[in-house]
């Protein structure tokens, strides 16, 4: 998923220009424009929904779509919790937020969540959507790495998000989008946790109290 290990096109940059033809081409046919935000959301955290609602925006995407995996294949899998709980959190988060929505479609496969893999399932199953799968900027240095990378970048659109301490550039075709930097991680979230710190704002509180209720990452 978002940053899997497995290369060329010109660097695109966001610009009201580029924003303005991704609106006018929308116009012009019936496909939906969807946006995939893959991740281990160990738990999400504010800045997941931040990157989320404003590439939805800045881009008029129709919907941005969490896509939690199964099992990550760059992650620390004894660190993952149950995907039920990394679920509900997700469910919790995005109440009432309009144009988010969750995509179970890795949850259902099982098995390692290889971005290649899930995307051409999606795109097979949905051949109206056009997808712009969101990277942060350190996941951009990776992307020679990934699984099938050159057959990827033919199935989906590359979305670069700028992030603390990261200024990625790439051979491969990605669209910038600036959104206020937020320099939270899932594993700060855990480690305020695991040190009795409260993680007050970086969180919503729906899911704050859900880790409290149900004693996760203690």
């Amino acid at each position: 998923m978002a940053g899997d290990f497995g290369g060329k096109m010109a660097l695109e940059l966001l610009t009201p220009f580029t924003k303005v033809e991704l609106e006018e081409e929308k116009k012009e046919t019936d496909r939906k424009q969807i946006g995939i935000l893959g991740g281990n959301f160990n738990p999400v955290h504010n800045a997941h929904l931040v990157v989320a609602d404003q590439v939805r925006q800045q881009l008029g995407l129709d919907q941005v779509f969490l896509m939690p995996e199964f099992i990550p294949p760059h992650v620390d899998k004894k660190g993952t919790i149950d995907e039920k709980h990394r679920l509900k959190m997700l469910e919790l988060a995005i109440e009432g937020i309009s144009g988010l929505s969750i995509e179970h479609i890795e949850l259902e496969r099982r098995g390692i969540s290889y971005t290649y893999d899930t995307m051409r399932l999606l795109t097979e199953q949905n051949p109206d959507v056009d997808y712009y799968f969101i990277i942060g900027a350190d996941m951009v240095d990776y992307l020679p790495k990934w699984h099938r990378i050159d057959e990827l970048i033919n199935l989906v659109q590359f979305v670069g998000v700028q992030r603390p301490k990261y200024k990625a550039g790439t051979s491969y075709p990605v669209i910038w989008v600036d959104v206020p930097l937020m320099d939270i991680s899932s594993s700060m979230v855990r480690d305020f946790i695991q040190q009795g710190r409260k993680p007050n704002f970086l969180l919503p509180k729906p899911v704050l109290d859900y880790i409290e209720k149900e004693g996760l990452y203690q």
